[in-house]
Formats: C-alpha cells, structure tokens, sequence
C-alpha cells in the first residue's frame, strides 16, 4: 500500500514535457498584417515572445547591455564677487549614496571639471556634453557632484546651474532621458559655514559664500547607470483554464525587419515545470 501511495504521489506530482508546435501560413508579411499562429499539442501554458523591443525571448534574464552611454550637459552661470574657478565637477563609482559627511569622503571622486565648459560671467553657458563611458563600462553607476570651495574671505561669487540632464544613448543612437534638473535626485552636502549651502529647486541649483568664513559644499545626484535594463518580458496567451488553437496576432510588428517570434510552452507540476520552445523567423515588409 506505502508503494502504491507513492507512485500515485509521483504520477500526480510529475509533468511531461507538452507536445507543442507552431505553424504559420507563410514566413513574409507586411506591416500592419494580421498573423494567425496556429498551434499542435495541448500545453498547460503558452507565452508569446514576437521579438519586437521589450519583448524579446533572449533577454528575458538580461539585466545589462552594452554599447550604451550615459551622456551629461548642463548650463552655468558665475555672477558678482570675483570670477574664479571654484566650482568644480565629480563623478564616483562607488560612492554608497549616503549623504553625509562621512560618506561622501569615503567615496573615490574624479574631477571632470576640465571636461567641461563654466561660465565666466556670461548666463545660461552650455557645457558641452560629456560622455560618461569610461566611467559606466562593465555596468558600473555613477554619480554626479558640483563642489563649491572658497580659500579666501572676500565678497563671494555665486555660481547657478541653471539646466541639467542626464541622457541615456543607446547603441543605435536613440536617446532617452533618464533624468532632468527636477529628478536627478539632489541632495547638498554641507562640509564648512552652514550659514550658506546650496539651494536646490526644480528649476535650478545655486549656491554663495559669505564673506566672514570659507565654504566647502558638495551638491550631489542619485546615481544613474545606462547600462542596466529591466529583463524583457513574453505576452501570456494561455494558461491551463483555456483551451487555445490559435493566436491571432494583430498590430504586433509595426517595422520592418527580420522578427524571431518564440513561443514557450510549460506543463507545470507543484514539484517542477516541463518547457518546449518552439521559434519562428518572421520578414516584415514595408
């Protein structure tokens, strides 16, 4: 009997792979076609992977890619006080995003200030843009700082930064923001005279010393990293509750182009779960 309870446990418990495959009424299609994906077997569970962006089967456990740049650019204003280079720009890797004295030194800074351009009284001064790819390769985050520092006592300048956004480029040159003056998450860091820190707005930061004591004040971005990518995902099209012959795809490809369609099917167990997937090669014209 203690035999025979076992086995019933383990044939209910098991799962055969599903018998599955997909066929279409022809490879080439154009855009805007509706494509209908017949089916042979009966899986538990289909998902579909159309391999358009997002949506493709490769990268469902990717976490990172390659060939993307971080690019950075903002404009500046120096006013009153004497003109001088006290301003100055940072970027780390392994600052821990505390933000507090302590943190900020214990981080490892690079000083990119010679990469860009400041203002030397003129408003609204570009600085160019700078490429943050040394600094992000093997999927590493940066962050950003701005460092005001005076060394004598004298009627201070006030620096503005007056826009700011931080662009994802990716491989193919598309560019996406990934952050503006109002989310680019900052926070001042205040090392000498609280008695001036940096103001921070939605529209601009600005920061100025006073007179009667020297400053040093760090003003510092969340971190960004453009090469981490949320894994993509698969569109569900049937579960064990339905029972499915066909897939009618309509208004899927939009491009043209050579389109891996995939299609995995699970037969799923409390113990284990049995896939087959099965691809198609899809040539969308214009």
């Amino acid at each position: 009997m203690l035999c025979l309870a076992i086995l019933s446990c383990t044939k209910r418990d098991g799962v055969e792979a599903p018998a599955f495959d997909v066929y279409t009424a022809s490879d080439t299609y154009k855009v805007g076609d509706t494509i209908i994906f017949e089916f042979a077997g009966t899986p538990q569970n289909i998902v579909f992977w159309p391999g358009t962006p997002g949506r493709v089967y490769e990268y469902k456990d990717r976490l990172f890619t390659t060939g993307n740049k971080l690019l950075i650019k903002f404009n500046t204003f120096q006013q009153f006080g004497t003109v001088e280079n006290n301003l100055s720009v940072l970027v780390s890797n392994d600052f821990n995003g505390i933000y507090d004295t302590t943190n900020v030194k214990k981080a490892t800074w690079t000083d990119i200030t010679n990469r860009a351009v400041l203002s030397s009284g003129a408003d609204q001064t570009p600085s160019g843009t700078l490429d943050m790819s040394e600094f992000t390769a093997g999927n590493k985050a940066v962050t950003l700082a701005f460092r005001y520092v005076t060394n004598t006592m004298k009627t201070q300048n006030r620096w503005v930064v007056r826009t700011f956004n931080a662009d994802n480029q990716a491989a193919d040159g598309t560019v996406t923001s990934m952050a503006t003056m109002s989310t680019a998450g900052w926070k001042a860091v205040d090392f000498k005279n609280p008695a001036a820190v940096w103001s921070i707005t939605t529209a601009q930061l600005l920061m100025r010393g006073t007179a009667d004591a020297l400053d040093d004040d760090w003003i510092i971005t969340k971190s960004f990293n453009p090469t981490a990518v949320t894994p993509d995902r698969g569109i569900p099209i049937k579960n064990i509750t339905v029972n499915l012959n066909k897939y009618v795809a309509t208004g899927v490809y939009t491009k043209p182009g050579t389109y891996k369609a995939v299609f995995e099917a699970t037969n799923a167990s409390y113990e284990n779960v049995e896939r087959v997937v099965k691809e198609i090669t899809l040539t969308i014209t214009p």
